[in-house]
């Protein structure tokens, strides 16, 4: 791989504002890889700050900070037209903005307001399916792309007290299975990229729960992000990374074998029952 694989490309990361966020960081992995990047997020002051240390690694011209919300489809369409525009193109999309219910008490299910349930799904699944939908065209017309979907562990996804950040993921993991299949042989890949584990960002920081030392850091989704992303990632669509696994001391195929499966799980086998078969 070159030093410096995605010079020429732009990119879109969602949820790119908070300091200690995992847009951020991937972000800073993509601009020092040599993209372009078109920073998403609601948070200006977050944009501000993160956009300035992004200036500092990549030149004046490496970010494109944008206030927009990835659960308005006009906003995310303007976000997207802005990008095309200003940048000159668009190449990759991360969907990465995620939040929580914002609750530490592990509610039952019933217990979950149903303004919280639509909020959440609102960003983490909606939101994807916004962005990946206001750019695809784009993409498949230029006959390259790159959509990384963020979505989390699977023990996350069912453990007791998750709802609805779990099934927001869930479904998120499942859209990208599903857009995988259908843009074979567009030139564009789509596939997920996770932590691992619980991550010291905003969504664990003030949880007492987590112990910051045992924490993963966001900085370990920058090299399998940067993979995704490149010309090198070519051949590989509908997988899920888990970035702690990523080891760069391995050739790229045993890499893949430690780090890597199928997007939504599609190897537990097929569970419909079909009598006409």
């Amino acid at each position: 791989m070159t030093e410096r694989p995605l010079q020429g490309k732009v990119a879109i990361v969602t949820g790119a504002g908070s300091p200690i966020g995992l847009g951020y960081a991937m972000t800073l992995g993509l601009v020092r890889a040599g993209a372009r990047v078109a920073m998403m997020d609601v948070n200006q002051e977050w944009l501000d700050q993160s956009g300035n240390r992004a200036r500092e690694l990549g030149g004046d011209n490496c970010v494109l900070p944008i206030l927009a919300d990835v659960s308005d489809p006009e906003s995310v369409q303007k976000a997207v037209d802005r990008t095309i525009s200003e940048l000159g193109g668009l190449h990759i999309l991360v969907n990465n903005a995620g939040i929580n219910s914002g609750s530490t008490d592990q509610p039952k299910f019933w217990e979950t307001s149903v303004e919280a349930w639509a909020g959440v799904v609102s960003i983490n699944f909606s939101g994807a399916f916004y962005m990946a939908g206001a750019v695809v065209r784009h993409m498949i017309d230029q006959g390259w792309g790159r959509i990384i979907g963020v979505t989390t562990s699977m023990d996350s996804m069912w453990r007791k007290g998750g709802s609805p950040y779990g099934p927001s993921k869930a479904g998120h993991e499942a859209l990208v299975a599903i857009m995988a299949q259908d843009l074979e042989g567009t030139g564009v890949t789509a596939n997920v990229l996770v932590p691992g584990g619980a991550t010291h960002t905003n969504m664990t920081a003030a949880n007492v729960r987590y112990d910051p030392s045992d924490l993963l850091k966001p900085e370990a989704m920058q090299a399998p992000a940067v993979w995704l992303a490149s010309e090198d990632s070519g051949e590989v669509t509908g997988q899920r990374l888990i970035a702690y696994y990523w080891d760069e001391s391995l050739p790229i195929q045993e890499r893949l074998e430690k780090c890597g499966a199928p997007a939504a799980w599609p190897q537990l086998g097929l569970q419909m029952i079909n009598p006409r078969r």
